[in-house]
């Protein structure tokens, strides 16, 4: 069984980045992540004036969203980072890669800005993600429906 997304990591005539796919196409459910920074279950900051801890924790609130909505960092087509200080593009990185593990990366855009919505946020990150469209398989045991991947010829296989 194949993906439901297909990533192109260089169209003809585009060079090749490590750092994202130039282009991710798929079916399902589109979920809209709003922009998170490093905010605790409280609303406190993390990490104040720590790049790398607050990208964990971005990264962590990321986690928590795309589970809500059933779905997770394989189902990501698209990252906007806004940061004030591309310098933290690096942290931001190590914290995605943490989370991606191994699976392709999405399409994506850095941007610095001159503040985010709190002075002591250096970064907030939204994401896009299509979450497979679930179908029932027959012989599933007891009669129960089991979501399966939808094939859309994408290149990846699915886990």
């Amino acid at each position: 069984m194949t993906s439901h997304l297909t990533h192109v990591p260089a169209p003809d005539g585009i060079a090749a980045s490590p750092q994202y796919s130039h282009v991710v196409w798929g079916t399902g459910r589109f979920v809209a992540i709003s922009g998170q920074c490093a905010l605790d279950a409280s609303g406190a900051v993390v990490g104040e004036g720590d790049a790398v801890a607050q990208a964990r924790q971005v990264f962590a609130n990321l986690d928590r969203c795309l589970a809500a909505a059933g779905a997770g960092f394989r189902d990501v087509v698209k990252l906007t980072y806004f940061v004030t200080d591309v310098a933290h593009l690096p942290a931001i990185r190590d914290a995605r890669d943490a989370h991606f593990a191994g699976a392709p990366l999405p399409a994506s855009s850095a941007v610095q800005v001159s503040a985010l919505v709190r002075p002591e946020l250096l970064v907030e990150i939204e994401a896009f993600a299509l979450v497979p469209e679930a179908a029932t398989e027959s012989g599933a045991v007891g009669g129960a429906a089991r979501p399966y991947l939808r094939s859309v010829g994408g290149a990846e296989p699915a886990e």
